[in-house]
């Protein structure tokens, strides 16, 4: 039985949401142009409203409370009054329950019906007519937690960024058909801080997970309508709450202890933020929380007509950074994730829509000043997508020091060269050593360019090299969404193929691209499953696929787990070896009076390359030499790095090209390392002299580290 809550204190303005202090809970909610603000209480099963207090207290335009009665466990909303004038801005109505923008559980599922619009669907004047149902019923709810948690000696690993391996992964879909991972917990928080799903992780060399969006969010009704989902989840309706599908047990700790067991793992745990939009949509959409809140302030709205939202994102919406409120929900909700949650870092969803000033985008914008200058903030890992969809969104190689960024540019080109396509070698060179184009004019590290081969949005690297083309049907749009711009080739037939000679080829194509990434200069991103030859059938374009085309695959053939086995020898490879990692661009000169330069780049004559070849359209070949001895840095105690010497052997071509090993020292030798050509990238007879022929067979890559004889 519910006995109402008789104390109502004045309580404080901050901090904002629902805060239990141990004796009671403080209730702080941001409005500038409401009139009225009514705090809702619940029934534990969310169905009933049992009590509504008016806030009467506001400060700097927070309405405030405190009720020393309240407890964690709490169920709760808001309705909020204040002008119905879309013209203006202004869409208040009071006939709303909406969720708090600072709230930290969000429970219960949102059941899709007209009353969640605040004007009448179907009416004449569109969202000008004003809607007086009441939608609590089918309102997700707030509820008060208590974030009391053991976190004992926990630290974040603090993996430098030269030396991280992400691994972008879905929460639900790595864990969903996990054999190993007990039946209740696949698909969840509990699930991937299993020992199966960690010791993968770990066995592949991974350093850092990024995870897809947790924050809670909304499946779209248009999608629920066609028996589908918004299952990558770039649709947040609240910026402190983790998604509670993702929870067994639902409880806010069981996120916690994900986090604390990969720490204790050695792996950080980074997160994919959508700050750019929300799940509100566009002036057509529901009024579920901020824009019942305060529309105007939270959007960014048309100038000269306040009706319409601004729409960098293709989603609807952009929320208005240039408001300080705004700008202080996103810093909040930032620094809530590092200390309360003790997340390791964050990629930005459309990173470039947060750096709009007026319209332009501007590196220097508020945000990112303030990030800057953080003290929390500044010290995590920050990685931003760096374009929207808006005029100048597209940002690559601009955003500030400190930032690392999804270099699109990486994954055209290595898509690009080994597709076999001509006059590529240059920016091949380029990217394989970091991108220094980008991003060495404004003093960043070859660490700032995330390398990717495949990401979520796209082709599996499976699929990459199994079709020409998208097969986005299930998706209920006539295969007409998705990006008909993949650099993909099918190796000879579309889709599965039972010819042996078309699979063994697509198989030396995933080595290569893996190969590849994994030795270039920049921090490798690895999509969770292409390590075991994971499908989505064709699809580049999942978002709404909660099943099998979309879930990781567990049950692995000889040839998975032989490509599982070479990608986690080509990971240790470069764990071991610094000179696939360096902390600093090559400069392509002699390094600390050493008479090599520290990189070579090599024809197949075994000469080095002249400036007018690099721009020869037949050009699918050429070697890279890594001077291990000139690395030039140090490690953490001052002593300098050293490595081996490798050369590093690029053919795209479909024939077998000889290519003759450099003499680089006198009575050095060549021993083969890896070879693509191999099923698991060994070759037999693996020793070789300087100007020896290496046969470098069609659409393969060689590594060869130089053998230097001890001195007498």
């Amino acid at each position: 039985m519910y006995l109402p809550v008789t104390a109502i204190w004045p309580g404080a303005p901050f901090p904002r949401g629902a805060t239990w202090d141990g004796e009671g809970v403080n209730f702080a909610i941001f409005s500038e142009n409401a009139t009225k603000v009514e705090l809702c209480l619940f029934d534990p099963g969310g169905k009933k409203e049992i009590q509504r207090i008016e806030l009467r207290e506001r400060t700097d335009l927070i309405w405030h409370c405190y009720l020393p009665e309240a407890r964690p466990g709490l169920l709760y909303g808001y309705r909020v009054h204040g002008p119905y004038d879309p013209a203006r801005g202004h869409r208040f109505n009071p006939n709303k329950l909406l969720i708090e923008p600072y709230a930290k559980d969000i429970v219960g599922n949102l059941r899709w019906s007209d009353a969640h619009f605040g004007y009448k669907i179907g009416h004449r004047l569109q969202d000008l007519s004003f809607d007086r149902r009441d939608n609590a019923a089918g309102m997700p709810k707030c509820r008060v937690i208590d974030p009391a948690f053991t976190w004992g000696e926990d630290k974040s690993p603090h993996i430098a960024w030269s030396d991280m391996v992400v691994y972008e992964l879905h929460v639900r879909g790595f864990t969903k058909n996990h054999p190993e991972v007990p039946a209740p917990l696949r698909g969840t928080y509990a699930g991937l801080a299993t020992a199966p799903a960690i010791d993968h992780l770990k066995r592949l060399g991974v350093t850092s997970v990024e995870l897809m969006p947790v924050h809670a969010f909304l499946d779209d009704r248009h999608l629920l309508d066609q028996g589908l989902s918004n299952y990558w989840g770039y649709n947040s309706i609240g910026f402190f709450a983790a998604d509670q599908r993702y929870s067994s047990s639902g409880v806010v700790s069981e996120f916690k202890t994900m986090v604390k067991t990969m720490h204790s793992n050695g792996i950080e745990v980074i997160l994919d933020v959508v700050y750019n939009h929300t799940a509100e949509g566009s002036h057509l959409g529901p009024t579920l929380s901020f824009r019942g809140v305060d529309n105007a302030a939270y959007y960014r709205l048309v100038s000269d007509n306040r009706r319409y939202c601004m729409d960098y994102t293709g989603c609807g919406n952009t929320l208005n950074l240039q408001h300080p409120r705004v700008l202080q929900l996103i810093m909040d909700s930032l620094r809530y994730w590092v200390l309360e949650m003790h997340v390791d870092g964050f990629r930005f969803d459309l990173a470039s829509a947060l750096a709009r000033g007026l319209h332009a985008v501007n590196r220097l914008g508020s945000f990112f000043d303030i990030l800057v200058q953080d003290p929390v903030l500044s010290q995590v890992k920050l990685i931003a997508e760096p374009w929207d969809l808006g005029e100048g969104g597209y940002q690559v190689g601009n955003f500030p020091a400190g930032w690392g960024e999804w270099n699109d540019r990486y994954r055209d080109t290595m898509r690009a060269y080994w597709k076999g396509d001509g006059g590529l070698i240059g920016d091949f060179a380029r990217r394989l050593t970091g991108s220094s184009d980008l991003y060495d004019h404004s003093g960043r590290k070859p660490y700032a360019s995330v390398n990717f081969i495949t990401a979520h949005d796209g082709f599996t690297l499976h699929d990459l090299v199994s079709y020409n083309d998208k097969h986005n049907e299930a998706n209920g749009e006539q295969n007409r969404d998705g990006t008909n711009n993949n650099n993909s080739w099918n190796c000879g037939a579309e889709g599965d193929s039972t010819d042996a000679e078309i699979n063994a080829l697509r198989a030396r194509q995933k080595r290569n691209l893996l190969a590849t990434l994994f030795f270039s200069q920049g921090v490798p991103m690895l999509l969770a499953g292409d390590e075991m030859g994971r499908s989505q059938k064709g699809s580049n374009n999942a978002y709404c696929q909660d099943n099998e085309i979309s879930w990781v695959n567990w049950n692995l053939s000889d040839a998975d787990r032989e490509f599982l086995a070479f990608v986690t020898r080509v990971i240790a490879l470069r764990r071991d070896h610094p000179v696939f990692h360096r902390k600093n661009f090559f400069q392509g000169k002699a390094i600390g009076g050493s008479n090599n330069k520290d990189i070579h780049w090599i024809k197949p004559d075994g000469n080095e390359m002249s400036n007018d070849e690099w721009a020869q359209d037949f050009a699918r070949c050429l070697g890279a030499y890594f001077f291990g001895e000139a690395i030039a840095e140090r490690d953490g105690r001052g002593r300098p790095i050293k490595d081996d010497n490798f050369l590093l052997l690029f053919n795209s071509h479909h024939q077998a090209i000889p290519f003759k090993l450099p003499v680089i020292c006198k009575d050095c030798q060549w021993s083969s390392i890896l070879d693509t050509n191999f099923a698991a990238g060994l070759k037999a007879d693996g020793t070789f002299s300087g100007g020896d022929v290496y046969s470098l067979a069609g659409r393969s890559l060689a590594l060869l580290k130089q053998e230097i004889p001890n001195e007498a």
